[in-house]
Order: structure tokens, then C-alpha cells, then sequence
């Protein structure tokens, strides 16, 4: 420690100097360790900038870390392989519904992901399926309000003239509909007498007809 004489007040100065550097024991050759810098009453110089610590010699420069990856990648693939089971369940659950987009695109055929690449799919693999369960909350909710239309066309078929409610439109395989007419066509129109009319379903596949033929006297 050295002091000073200031020129305005006449008064000292005291400046702590930087310590000097000590090797640890069992250290490698050239490495050296810095004590904390300490001043006048065993005070640390915390306030100190860490630039102007580093030019007295006070602190010690950071090794490199090595960053080990196979924890990420095991990470990212987990992430993946949720959101793909996600995904699958949520493809059974739409079923028989048209209209939604499954594919992801791929990565340029098999070999091993980089950390980038996994990263990519992930966010495709999320959008996808936010995507999709937003799709399915809104047709789940026009089929609901579809449901309740055939309800009320069953009960007051004459507010409803022509109406006509399929399966595809409230979510089910097959094609039994439901439709509004009038009961004995044109004097029903004139009566205003209308029924809804439920279809037995899909039509029967029609194959070749197969006609006995007469066998042939020998």
C-alpha cells in the first residue's frame, strides 16, 4: 500500500495495490490462482468493475465449458416422441371428420438430427397439432348445434320446410340424414302438413346380376 499526497486538500490517499499471484497447491504448471481483492479493513472491492479487477491481475479468467449435448438431444426427443403419441391420439379421435392436415415435413431421410433440426421438428410437431385442435373444438361445435337442429326439426318440422341434417354434419360414419317434407306432396305443401324423414342408410353396393341359363342337352 503506498500513499499519495492530494494537491487540493493536502491530505493522503491510500490505493490498495493488486495481490500478487499465487500457484495452488497441486496445481498445473503455469496455472495461478488470485485471492479475492480485499481493502483497508479486510472490506472486499465488490463495487470494483470487473474489467479493472481483471487488469490488476485480481481475478481469475474463466475456463471454456464443454457443453454436453446428449442431455439436450435425449430432451428434444422425448419432447418429440410426446407430442407425436399427441398427435396420433388426437388423428383416432377425429375420426371419420375430413379436412385436417397430419403431415410434417420430413428432414432429408434417416440420419442422425443435429440439435437445430430437432428443435425444428418439435415446433412443427406443436404447431401441427395446435392447429388440429383448434380445427376439431370448431367442427365439434357445429356438429353440437347440428344435433340440436334435428332436435328441433323433429318437434316443429313446418319451421323447418326442406331442411335436410346428414351424418357428416354431426360427426358420424354412414349416410342416414334426416330431411323435411310434406306428408302427401302437394296437398301437404297446401296444408302445410310437413314430417321429417329419416333415410335407412346407405345404399346397397349393387353387384352383376347372375341369370340361370338352361344347361345344355348332350
Amino acid at each position: 500500500m503506498d500513499g499519495r499526497r492530494d494537491v487540493g486538500g493536502g491530505r493522503r490517499r491510500r490505493f490498495v495495490n493488486a495481490p500478487e499471484a499465487v500457484p495452488p497447491t497441486g496445481a498445473e504448471p503455469g496455472l495461478l490462482c488470485y485471492p479475492r481483492p480485499v481493502a483497508t479493513g479486510g472490506a472486499l472491492l465488490e463495487e470494483t468493475p470487473p474489467l479493472e479487477l481483471y487488469a490488476r491481475g485480481a481475478t481469475t479468467p474463466l475456463a471454456p465449458v464443454e457443453v454436453d449435448e446428449r442431455a439436450a438431444r435425449q430432451s428434444l426427443r422425448d419432447q418429440i416422441a410426446r407430442l407425436e403419441s399427441e398427435l396420433a391420439s388426437l388423428f383416432c379421435s377425429t375420426y371419420p371428420r375430413q379436412g385436417f392436415d397430419w403431415a410434417v415435413a420430413s428432414r432429408g431421410g434417416p440420419r442422425v438430427l443435429g440439435l437445430s433440426e430437432l428443435e425444428r421438428v418439435r415446433d412443427q410437431l406443436l404447431v401441427r397439432l395446435d392447429q388440429n385442435r383448434r380445427l376439431l373444438s370448431e367442427q365439434t361445435q357445429v356438429e353440437q348445434d347440428n344435433r340440436c337442429l334435428i332436435e328441433e326439426m323433429m318437434l316443429e318440422p313446418a319451421r323447418y320446410k326442406w331442411q335436410r341434417v346428414g351424418n357428416s354434419d354431426i360427426g358420424e360414419p354412414g349416410c342416414k340424414h334426416w330431411h323435411v317434407t310434406p306428408r302427401w306432396g302437394v296437398l301437404g305443401m297446401l296444408m302445410n302438413w310437413w314430417r321429417v324423414k329419416i333415410s335407412s342408410g346407405c345404399p346397397l353396393a349393387g353387384g352383376r346380376s347372375h341369370t340361370l341359363r338352361p344347361r345344355p342337352h348332350r
